[in-house]
């Protein structure tokens, strides 16, 4: 048992990033039906606003006239980080549907998914152009302190990431189902042809669809630095497509879903890890997910949805 809750933690940390950005990629397939393939490196892209803007938080050292300890202080430039990295990477998110996926609107399909594949090659190639192949240190804003519970060791930095991916879904999902904004992005999702009949305009919700989602991705890539703290250019590749799987297995448009998905990827893959090769981890991952939608094939909380996918 003492082994099962070890694992199970590390499986919770690993699911938090999964979950985060399997939320961006879900909402934006529920709202507009379209995949949007550059959400992975949007999450790199956030990871690394999230370095830049936690070290020069540290490296101005505003709280150091306060005389705080720190702990304190090192905990108020995480939420700064937040807060800022979150703002910076939906206006990323933004200029990505404004630019990118706007002008596609009457193209064929294909285009889009083409579009998305570009934008995170130029993502990715923009990073390396002007920073450099090297990979950065995200800096320690949280003083490692572990736990033991009943013979289960765990550090207060797993405990957090957990606790704000948790928190942040739950927001996310209180502001869909009770706000006027959160109304009119399930109205577009219900039924994309009448909304802008009501005087809603499309172009707005698309934009703050894009938002939210790419400022959940900014906070998964710093709690990534906080927990693996190095970054790299090429780092939201395959966690962009093992959420877009997540976010599929969700189900078209769920939060929860999406959440609740990427948890249990997170918990495959680490108890996977432990009782085979390592090597074998994507592929009985991936084995167990194929199966699970064979009998589940909109997803957990997904509908049979018979639209053609849109933008």
């Amino acid at each position: 048992m003492e082994f099962f809750f070890q694992q199970l933690i590390n499986a919770l940390q690993l699911g938090s990033f999964y979950a985060l950005i399997a939320i961006g990629y879900s909402m934006v397939y529920g709202v507009l039906l379209l995949f949007n393939f550059a959400h992975g490196d949007v999450f790199m892209v956030g990871a690394y606003i999230g370095f830049f803007v936690s070290s020069a938080l540290l490296g101005l050292n505003i709280f150091g006239a306060l005389a705080l300890p720190l702990s304190v202080t090192l905990s108020l430039v995480l939420v700064l980080t937040l807060i800022i990295s979150m703002a910076l990477n939906s206006i990323v998110g933004m200029l990505v549907e404004r630019i990118g996926y706007r002008p596609l609107r009457d193209a064929p399909r294909a285009s889009a998914a083409i579009t998305g594949l570009m934008i995170g090659i130029i993502l990715e190639t923009g990073n390396l152009a002007i920073l450099g192949p090297q990979r950065r240190s995200f800096p320690e804003l949280i003083q490692s302190a572990t736990i033991n519970i009943a013979g289960v060791s765990f550090t207060n930095k797993k405990i957090l990431i957990v606790f704000i991916s948790i928190l942040l879904t739950l927001a996310l999902h209180q502001f869909v189902r009770h706000t006027k904004w959160g109304m009119a992005m399930r109205a577009m999702a219900y039924d994309y042809v009448v909304v802008p009949l009501m005087g809603i305009s499309t172009n707005k919700i698309a934009l703050m669809t894009f938002a939210l989602g790419s400022a959940l991705a900014a906070a998964a890539g710093i709690l990534y630095g906080v927990a693996y703290p190095v970054l790299d250019p090429n780092m939201g590749i395959l966690f962009g497509w093992k959420a877009f799987v997540a976010a599929i297995l969700g189900g078209r448009g769920s939060i929860l879903g999406a959440g609740l998905a990427g948890f249990l990827l997170g918990f495959i893959e680490i108890f996977v890890a432990t009782i085979f090769p390592s090597t074998m981890r994507n592929l009985i991952a991936f084995g167990i997910i194929l199966i699970i939608l064979t009998f589940r094939p909109h997803g957990f909380f997904g509908e049979p949805f018979s639209a053609q996918l849109r933008l």
